[in-house]
Protein backbone atom coordinates (compact mmCIF):
# COMPACT_ATOMS: atom_id res chain seq x y z
CA UNK A 1 0.00 0.00 0.00
CA UNK A 2 1.12 3.05 -1.15
CA UNK A 3 2.45 6.18 1.55
CA UNK A 4 0.48 9.36 1.11
CA UNK A 5 3.71 10.86 0.57
CA UNK A 6 4.36 8.25 -2.94
CA UNK A 7 0.66 9.66 -3.63
CA UNK A 8 1.61 13.05 -3.89
CA UNK A 9 4.59 12.22 -5.72
CA UNK A 10 2.85 10.24 -8.60
CA UNK A 11 0.11 13.53 -8.74
CA UNK A 12 3.49 15.56 -9.30
CA UNK A 13 4.66 13.63 -12.15
CA UNK A 14 1.26 13.34 -14.01
CA UNK A 15 0.85 17.04 -13.45
CA UNK A 16 4.45 17.59 -15.31
CA UNK A 17 3.14 15.78 -18.16
CA UNK A 18 0.02 17.61 -18.75
CA UNK A 19 1.60 21.15 -18.04
CA UNK A 20 4.34 19.72 -20.72
CA UNK A 21 0.83 18.94 -23.26
CA UNK A 22 -0.58 21.95 -22.69
CA UNK A 23 2.73 24.16 -23.90
CA UNK A 24 3.22 21.91 -26.77
CA UNK A 25 -0.76 22.34 -27.62
CA UNK A 26 -0.11 26.34 -26.48
CA UNK A 27 2.63 26.17 -28.81
CA UNK A 28 1.22 25.06 -31.84
CA UNK A 29 -2.09 26.82 -31.63
CA UNK A 30 0.45 30.01 -31.07
CA UNK A 31 2.17 28.91 -34.65
CA UNK A 32 -1.11 28.40 -36.48
CA UNK A 33 -2.72 31.89 -35.38
CA UNK A 34 0.54 33.06 -37.15
CA UNK A 35 0.06 31.65 -40.07
CA UNK A 36 -3.49 32.18 -39.94
CA UNK A 37 -2.87 35.85 -39.21
CA UNK A 38 0.29 36.27 -41.58
CA UNK A 39 -2.19 34.62 -44.23
CA UNK A 40 -5.03 37.18 -43.64
CA UNK A 41 -3.12 40.19 -43.96
CA UNK A 42 -1.39 38.77 -47.31
CA UNK A 43 -5.01 38.00 -48.66
CA UNK A 44 -6.18 41.57 -47.42
CA UNK A 45 -2.83 43.21 -49.25
CA UNK A 46 -3.44 41.38 -52.08
CA UNK A 47 -7.26 42.15 -52.52
CA UNK A 48 -6.22 45.57 -52.15
CA UNK A 49 -3.76 45.35 -54.75
CA UNK A 50 -5.91 43.29 -57.36
CA UNK A 51 -8.51 46.18 -56.98
CA UNK A 52 -5.65 48.63 -58.03
CA UNK A 53 -5.01 46.95 -60.89
CA UNK A 54 -8.65 46.66 -61.73
CA UNK A 55 -9.03 50.08 -61.21
CA UNK A 56 -6.05 51.19 -63.84
CA UNK A 57 -7.83 48.93 -66.58
CA UNK A 58 -11.15 50.61 -65.84
CA UNK A 59 -9.27 54.58 -66.15
CA UNK A 60 -7.70 52.91 -69.24
CA UNK A 61 -10.82 51.81 -70.91
CA UNK A 62 -12.55 54.71 -69.80
CA UNK A 63 -9.75 57.12 -70.88
CA UNK A 64 -9.79 55.15 -74.57
CA UNK A 65 -13.78 55.57 -74.68
CA UNK A 66 -13.33 59.42 -74.42
CA UNK A 67 -10.60 59.16 -76.65
CA UNK A 68 -13.26 57.48 -79.30
CA UNK A 69 -15.32 60.24 -78.31
CA UNK A 70 -12.59 62.96 -78.65
CA UNK A 71 -12.18 61.72 -82.13
CA UNK A 72 -15.91 61.60 -83.58
CA UNK A 73 -15.81 65.54 -81.98
CA UNK A 74 -12.93 66.09 -84.02
CA UNK A 75 -14.48 65.18 -86.99
CA UNK A 76 -17.50 67.15 -86.14
CA UNK A 77 -15.41 70.25 -85.86
CA UNK A 78 -13.67 69.67 -89.70
CA UNK A 79 -17.20 69.36 -90.99
CA UNK A 80 -17.97 72.43 -89.43
CA UNK A 81 -14.42 74.17 -90.32
CA UNK A 82 -15.35 72.88 -94.15
CA UNK A 83 -18.59 74.49 -94.10
CA UNK A 84 -16.83 77.97 -92.62
CA UNK A 85 -14.65 77.47 -95.46
CA UNK A 86 -17.96 76.84 -98.05
CA UNK A 87 -19.29 79.90 -96.53
CA UNK A 88 -16.53 81.93 -96.98
CA UNK A 89 -15.94 81.17 -100.72
CA UNK A 90 -19.48 81.80 -101.42
CA UNK A 91 -19.52 85.11 -99.80
CA UNK A 92 -16.39 85.81 -101.75
CA UNK A 93 -17.98 84.67 -104.94
CA UNK A 94 -21.51 86.99 -104.15
CA UNK A 95 -19.86 89.78 -103.34
CA UNK A 96 -18.30 89.90 -106.96
CA UNK A 97 -21.40 89.56 -108.46
CA UNK A 98 -22.97 92.05 -106.61
CA UNK A 99 -20.14 94.63 -107.26
CA UNK A 100 -20.77 93.63 -111.11
CA UNK A 101 -24.71 93.90 -110.57
CA UNK A 102 -25.28 90.53 -112.30
CA UNK A 103 -27.85 90.67 -111.05
CA UNK A 104 -28.75 94.16 -109.64
CA UNK A 105 -29.65 94.28 -106.01
CA UNK A 106 -32.69 96.38 -106.64
CA UNK A 107 -33.82 93.52 -108.86
CA UNK A 108 -33.98 90.85 -106.57
CA UNK A 109 -35.43 93.19 -103.52
CA UNK A 110 -38.09 94.02 -106.24
CA UNK A 111 -39.09 90.85 -107.02
CA UNK A 112 -38.26 88.64 -103.55
CA UNK A 113 -39.04 91.33 -100.91
CA UNK A 114 -36.93 93.83 -99.05
CA UNK A 115 -35.08 90.95 -96.76
CA UNK A 116 -33.64 89.33 -99.87
CA UNK A 117 -32.66 92.54 -101.03
CA UNK A 118 -30.87 93.17 -97.85
CA UNK A 119 -29.51 89.54 -97.61
CA UNK A 120 -27.93 90.06 -101.36
CA UNK A 121 -26.68 93.89 -100.58
CA UNK A 122 -24.87 92.33 -96.96
CA UNK A 123 -22.31 90.10 -99.29
CA UNK A 124 -20.55 93.79 -99.89
CA UNK A 125 -19.50 92.90 -96.62
CA UNK A 126 -17.64 89.50 -97.53
CA UNK A 127 -15.27 90.79 -100.24
CA UNK A 128 -11.80 89.49 -100.48
CA UNK A 129 -13.24 86.66 -98.08
CA UNK A 130 -13.00 83.59 -101.05
CA UNK A 131 -9.23 83.66 -100.16
CA UNK A 132 -10.26 82.01 -96.48
CA UNK A 133 -11.32 78.71 -98.32
CA UNK A 134 -7.53 77.70 -99.60
CA UNK A 135 -6.02 75.30 -98.12
CA UNK A 136 -2.92 77.54 -96.25
CA UNK A 137 -5.38 80.10 -95.19
CA UNK A 138 -6.52 79.56 -91.42
CA UNK A 139 -9.49 77.88 -91.49
CA UNK A 140 -7.65 75.29 -93.65
CA UNK A 141 -5.05 75.03 -91.15
CA UNK A 142 -7.42 74.67 -88.20
CA UNK A 143 -8.97 71.63 -90.43
CA UNK A 144 -5.42 70.45 -90.83
CA UNK A 145 -4.95 70.30 -87.41
CA UNK A 146 -7.60 68.18 -86.06
CA UNK A 147 -7.21 66.22 -89.06
CA UNK A 148 -3.64 65.44 -87.22
CA UNK A 149 -5.02 64.62 -84.15
CA UNK A 150 -7.85 62.47 -85.52
CA UNK A 151 -4.99 60.28 -87.73
CA UNK A 152 -1.67 61.23 -85.60
CA UNK A 153 -1.83 61.85 -82.08
CA UNK A 154 -5.48 59.96 -80.68
CA UNK A 155 -3.92 56.98 -83.08
CA UNK A 156 -0.73 56.46 -81.37
CA UNK A 157 -1.84 57.56 -78.07
CA UNK A 158 -4.62 54.52 -78.19
CA UNK A 159 -1.74 52.35 -79.03
CA UNK A 160 0.22 53.43 -76.38
CA UNK A 161 -2.24 53.06 -73.72
CA UNK A 162 -2.91 49.17 -74.43
CA UNK A 163 0.67 48.79 -75.28
CA UNK A 164 1.73 50.05 -71.80
CA UNK A 165 -1.33 48.81 -69.80
CA UNK A 166 0.33 45.57 -68.03
CA UNK A 167 3.51 47.33 -66.86
CA UNK A 168 1.15 50.39 -65.19
CA UNK A 169 -0.79 47.70 -63.88
CA UNK A 170 1.55 45.79 -62.10
CA UNK A 171 3.37 49.08 -61.06
CA UNK A 172 -0.06 49.45 -59.38
CA UNK A 173 -0.05 46.27 -57.57
CA UNK A 174 3.55 46.59 -56.70
CA UNK A 175 2.93 50.49 -55.07
CA UNK A 176 -0.11 48.94 -53.13
CA UNK A 177 1.51 45.64 -51.49
CA UNK A 178 4.81 48.08 -50.62
CA UNK A 179 2.79 50.66 -48.89
CA UNK A 180 0.71 47.31 -47.38
CA UNK A 181 4.41 45.99 -46.23
CA UNK A 182 6.85 48.75 -45.57
CA UNK A 183 8.72 46.52 -43.56
CA UNK A 184 9.98 44.54 -46.28
CA UNK A 185 12.21 45.24 -49.48
CA UNK A 186 10.32 45.74 -52.41
CA UNK A 187 12.56 43.07 -53.96
CA UNK A 188 10.94 40.79 -51.90
CA UNK A 189 7.54 41.98 -53.02
CA UNK A 190 7.46 39.89 -56.51
CA UNK A 191 3.40 39.96 -57.43
CA UNK A 192 3.03 37.50 -60.33
CA UNK A 193 -0.07 38.03 -62.80
CA UNK A 194 -1.83 35.15 -64.64
CA UNK A 195 -4.91 34.22 -66.25
CA UNK A 196 -5.33 37.71 -67.81
CA UNK A 197 -7.99 38.51 -70.13
CA UNK A 198 -6.62 41.85 -71.30
CA UNK A 199 -4.67 40.74 -74.73
CA UNK A 200 -8.05 39.61 -75.86
CA UNK A 201 -10.72 42.36 -74.83
CA UNK A 202 -10.00 44.80 -77.84
CA UNK A 203 -8.98 45.04 -81.31
CA UNK A 204 -8.53 48.02 -83.91
CA UNK A 205 -11.42 48.42 -86.16
CA UNK A 206 -10.94 50.27 -89.25
CA UNK A 207 -14.12 53.16 -90.19
CA UNK A 208 -17.13 50.59 -90.92
CA UNK A 209 -20.80 51.23 -91.62
CA UNK A 210 -21.61 51.77 -87.54
CA UNK A 211 -19.05 54.53 -87.72
CA UNK A 212 -20.13 56.23 -90.43
CA UNK A 213 -24.17 56.07 -88.83
CA UNK A 214 -22.97 57.29 -85.82
CA UNK A 215 -20.97 60.45 -87.24
CA UNK A 216 -23.97 61.40 -89.76
CA UNK A 217 -26.56 61.05 -86.67
CA UNK A 218 -24.47 63.38 -84.62
CA UNK A 219 -23.86 65.68 -87.27
CA UNK A 220 -27.65 66.03 -87.93
CA UNK A 221 -27.79 67.32 -84.71
CA UNK A 222 -26.23 70.66 -86.40
CA UNK A 223 -28.47 73.14 -88.45
CA UNK A 224 -25.09 74.43 -89.27
CA UNK A 225 -24.22 71.44 -91.31
CA UNK A 226 -27.73 70.94 -92.55
CA UNK A 227 -29.31 71.17 -95.73
CA UNK A 228 -29.31 74.86 -97.07
CA UNK A 229 -32.26 74.36 -99.60
CA UNK A 230 -34.57 77.13 -100.48
CA UNK A 231 -36.54 78.82 -103.04
CA UNK A 232 -38.25 82.25 -103.25
CA UNK A 233 -40.81 83.15 -106.02
CA UNK A 234 -41.91 86.40 -106.84
CA UNK A 235 -46.08 86.43 -106.99
CA UNK A 236 -46.93 87.67 -110.16
CA UNK A 237 -47.18 86.85 -113.57
CA UNK A 238 -44.39 87.38 -115.87
CA UNK A 239 -45.00 86.42 -119.53
CA UNK A 240 -48.33 85.55 -121.13
CA UNK A 241 -47.16 82.62 -123.09
CA UNK A 242 -46.22 80.91 -119.19
CA UNK A 243 -48.90 82.44 -116.92
CA UNK A 244 -47.60 79.39 -114.36
CA UNK A 245 -44.10 80.18 -114.14
CA UNK A 246 -42.46 82.51 -111.72
CA UNK A 247 -39.46 83.91 -111.12
CA UNK A 248 -36.95 81.86 -108.76
CA UNK A 249 -34.39 82.47 -106.07
CA UNK A 250 -32.59 79.30 -105.38
CA UNK A 251 -30.62 78.64 -102.66
CA UNK A 252 -28.91 75.36 -102.74
CA UNK A 253 -26.65 73.79 -100.43
CA UNK A 254 -25.18 71.30 -97.92
CA UNK A 255 -22.43 69.30 -95.73
CA UNK A 256 -22.04 65.65 -96.50
CA UNK A 257 -19.53 62.36 -95.12
CA UNK A 258 -18.79 60.52 -98.67
CA UNK A 259 -18.43 57.09 -99.07
CA UNK A 260 -15.10 57.67 -98.52
CA UNK A 261 -14.96 59.33 -94.80
CA UNK A 262 -14.35 62.62 -96.29
CA UNK A 263 -16.30 65.65 -95.58
CA UNK A 264 -17.38 67.77 -98.81
CA UNK A 265 -19.39 71.12 -98.64
CA UNK A 266 -21.18 73.20 -100.97
CA UNK A 267 -23.35 76.35 -101.72
CA UNK A 268 -24.59 77.86 -104.51
CA UNK A 269 -27.38 80.80 -105.02
CA UNK A 270 -28.74 82.08 -108.24
CA UNK A 271 -31.78 83.55 -109.61
CA UNK A 272 -33.60 82.33 -112.33
CA UNK A 273 -36.06 84.78 -114.79
CA UNK A 274 -39.06 83.11 -116.90
CA UNK A 275 -38.06 83.90 -120.12
CA UNK A 276 -39.78 82.51 -123.45
CA UNK A 277 -38.71 82.60 -127.57
CA UNK A 278 -40.15 81.35 -130.40
CA UNK A 279 -37.89 78.64 -131.04
CA UNK A 280 -37.98 76.81 -127.52
CA UNK A 281 -40.79 78.19 -125.89
CA UNK A 282 -40.69 79.38 -122.10
CA UNK A 283 -37.49 78.31 -119.64
CA UNK A 284 -35.67 79.63 -116.99
CA UNK A 285 -32.63 81.98 -117.82
CA UNK A 286 -30.17 81.20 -114.59
CA UNK A 287 -28.00 84.20 -113.22
CA UNK A 288 -25.40 82.40 -110.85
CA UNK A 289 -24.95 85.07 -107.70
CA UNK A 290 -22.83 83.00 -105.46
CA UNK A 291 -21.16 79.60 -105.87
CA UNK A 292 -18.76 77.76 -103.67
CA UNK A 293 -17.87 73.76 -103.60
CA UNK A 294 -15.19 72.53 -100.79
CA UNK A 295 -14.66 68.48 -102.40
CA UNK A 296 -13.73 65.37 -100.32
CA UNK A 297 -10.87 64.93 -103.04
CA UNK A 298 -8.80 67.18 -105.54
CA UNK A 299 -10.46 66.94 -108.66
CA UNK A 300 -13.86 65.48 -107.42
CA UNK A 301 -16.96 66.33 -109.11
CA UNK A 302 -19.88 67.97 -108.13
CA UNK A 303 -22.74 65.65 -107.24
CA UNK A 304 -25.37 68.01 -109.21
CA UNK A 305 -25.74 69.01 -112.87
CA UNK A 306 -22.86 71.64 -113.90
CA UNK A 307 -20.47 71.86 -117.19
CA UNK A 308 -17.10 71.90 -117.23
CA UNK A 309 -16.40 74.85 -119.14
CA UNK A 310 -19.19 77.09 -118.43
CA UNK A 311 -18.32 80.99 -119.84
CA UNK A 312 -18.21 83.75 -117.38
CA UNK A 313 -20.68 85.61 -119.20
CA UNK A 314 -22.75 85.08 -122.23
CA UNK A 315 -22.39 88.38 -124.34
CA UNK A 316 -20.98 86.37 -126.94
CA UNK A 317 -24.21 83.85 -127.28
CA UNK A 318 -26.90 83.33 -125.70
CA UNK A 319 -27.73 81.60 -122.55
CA UNK A 320 -30.05 78.68 -123.93
CA UNK A 321 -28.22 77.92 -127.04
CA UNK A 322 -25.17 77.42 -125.13
CA UNK A 323 -27.03 75.18 -123.01
CA UNK A 324 -28.54 73.08 -125.62
CA UNK A 325 -25.45 73.08 -127.40
CA UNK A 326 -23.03 72.01 -124.53
CA UNK A 327 -25.55 70.25 -121.73
CA UNK A 328 -28.13 68.19 -120.70
CA UNK A 329 -29.78 70.56 -118.19
CA UNK A 330 -33.64 70.73 -118.17
CA UNK A 331 -34.24 74.68 -118.50
CA UNK A 332 -37.99 74.20 -117.21
CA UNK A 333 -38.37 71.50 -114.91
CA UNK A 334 -35.03 71.67 -112.82
CA UNK A 335 -34.08 72.65 -109.43
CA UNK A 336 -30.90 73.05 -109.02
CA UNK A 337 -28.39 75.65 -109.67
CA UNK A 338 -26.09 73.97 -112.80
CA UNK A 339 -24.60 77.27 -114.19
CA UNK A 340 -23.15 78.12 -110.32
CA UNK A 341 -22.40 74.55 -109.84
CA UNK A 342 -20.16 75.03 -112.81
CA UNK A 343 -18.65 78.30 -111.50
CA UNK A 344 -17.96 76.60 -108.40
CA UNK A 345 -16.00 73.36 -110.07
CA UNK A 346 -14.22 75.75 -111.86
CA UNK A 347 -12.93 77.59 -108.41
CA UNK A 348 -13.14 74.38 -106.46
CA UNK A 349 -11.33 74.57 -102.86
CA UNK A 350 -9.89 71.04 -101.80
CA UNK A 351 -8.58 70.35 -98.60
CA UNK A 352 -6.30 66.96 -97.90
CA UNK A 353 -8.41 64.70 -95.58
CA UNK A 354 -7.40 60.90 -94.91
CA UNK A 355 -11.28 60.38 -94.02
CA UNK A 356 -12.16 58.44 -91.08
CA UNK A 357 -9.61 57.18 -88.64
CA UNK A 358 -10.07 53.64 -87.00
CA UNK A 359 -10.52 52.81 -83.58
CA UNK A 360 -10.66 50.35 -80.64
CA UNK A 361 -13.47 48.80 -79.56
CA UNK A 362 -13.93 45.21 -77.55
CA UNK A 363 -14.20 42.23 -79.29
CA UNK A 364 -17.59 41.65 -80.86
CA UNK A 365 -19.36 38.32 -78.84
CA UNK A 366 -18.01 39.46 -74.62
CA UNK A 367 -21.77 40.16 -74.00
CA UNK A 368 -23.41 42.90 -72.44
CA UNK A 369 -20.92 43.03 -69.51
CA UNK A 370 -17.44 42.17 -70.83
CA UNK A 371 -15.13 41.78 -68.45
CA UNK A 372 -11.25 41.88 -68.39
CA UNK A 373 -9.86 39.32 -65.19
CA UNK A 374 -6.83 38.17 -63.73
CA UNK A 375 -5.32 36.98 -61.38
CA UNK A 376 -2.71 38.20 -58.97
CA UNK A 377 -0.06 35.19 -56.87
CA UNK A 378 2.50 36.25 -54.51
CA UNK A 379 4.37 34.09 -52.23
CA UNK A 380 6.30 35.37 -49.00
CA UNK A 381 9.23 33.95 -47.03
CA UNK A 382 8.09 33.92 -43.20
CA UNK A 383 11.60 33.40 -41.26
CA UNK A 384 9.33 31.49 -38.52
CA UNK A 385 6.71 29.38 -40.43
CA UNK A 386 8.41 28.97 -43.52
CA UNK A 387 7.19 30.38 -47.64
CA UNK A 388 3.07 31.59 -47.50
CA UNK A 389 1.37 31.80 -50.57
CA UNK A 390 -1.66 34.04 -51.58
CA UNK A 391 -3.89 34.49 -54.00
CA UNK A 392 -6.46 37.36 -55.40
CA UNK A 393 -9.00 38.01 -58.72
CA UNK A 394 -9.96 41.20 -59.67
CA UNK A 395 -11.79 42.00 -63.29
CA UNK A 396 -13.41 45.57 -64.85
CA UNK A 397 -16.30 45.66 -66.22
CA UNK A 398 -18.66 47.29 -68.74
CA UNK A 399 -21.58 48.12 -66.38
CA UNK A 400 -24.37 51.18 -67.57
CA UNK A 401 -24.86 53.70 -64.41
CA UNK A 402 -28.68 53.07 -65.28
CA UNK A 403 -30.54 51.68 -67.81
CA UNK A 404 -31.23 52.88 -71.03
CA UNK A 405 -34.13 54.81 -71.64
CA UNK A 406 -35.34 52.84 -74.89
CA UNK A 407 -35.21 49.65 -72.47
CA UNK A 408 -32.84 47.72 -74.42
CA UNK A 409 -29.44 46.25 -73.23
CA UNK A 410 -26.36 47.65 -74.17
CA UNK A 411 -23.12 45.46 -74.96
CA UNK A 412 -19.55 46.81 -73.79
CA UNK A 413 -18.33 49.13 -76.24
CA UNK A 414 -15.44 52.18 -76.06
CA UNK A 415 -17.72 54.22 -76.68
CA UNK A 416 -19.23 54.93 -73.25
CA UNK A 417 -16.58 55.40 -70.20
CA UNK A 418 -19.11 52.84 -68.03
CA UNK A 419 -15.78 50.40 -67.04
CA UNK A 420 -15.72 49.82 -63.51
CA UNK A 421 -13.49 47.76 -60.95
CA UNK A 422 -14.39 44.71 -58.54
CA UNK A 423 -12.75 41.95 -57.06
CA UNK A 424 -13.70 38.82 -58.97
CA UNK A 425 -16.22 36.17 -57.81
CA UNK A 426 -15.11 33.84 -55.48
CA UNK A 427 -15.84 31.38 -58.25
CA UNK A 428 -12.34 32.42 -59.58
CA UNK A 429 -10.64 30.93 -57.02
CA UNK A 430 -8.77 28.09 -56.31
CA UNK A 431 -9.61 25.81 -53.20
CA UNK A 432 -7.11 26.46 -50.68
CA UNK A 433 -6.01 29.57 -51.82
Amino acid sequence: MATPHAQKGQMLVLGMLLVAVLGLAWVRYFSTGQVVAAKARMVHGLDAAAYSGALVQARTLNFLSYLNRAQLAHQLAMAHLLTLGSWAHYGGTQAQRLGQGNPPAHLIGMLFGADQGRAYLSAASAVGMDVQAQAGESLGRAFAAHESFVHDYAQDLSRALVRGLPQARLDAIRAVLAAHYPDRPAQALLPVVSDDAWPGLLRARPADAALFQLLRDMAGLYAFLGPRHATAQNAWSVDPRCPGLRHELRRRGDTALDASGRWQSGDTQSFHAVRSNRWIGCYYREYAMGWAWMPAQPGQAIGADHAQDAPQDFSEQDFWRWVQAATQWDLLGGQANPLANSYAMQSRQAWPSRGLAGYLDVVPGKGQQAAAGFVVRLTLDDPAQGPVHARSAAETLFSRPDRRTDGRNESAHLFQPYWQARLAAPLLLLPGD
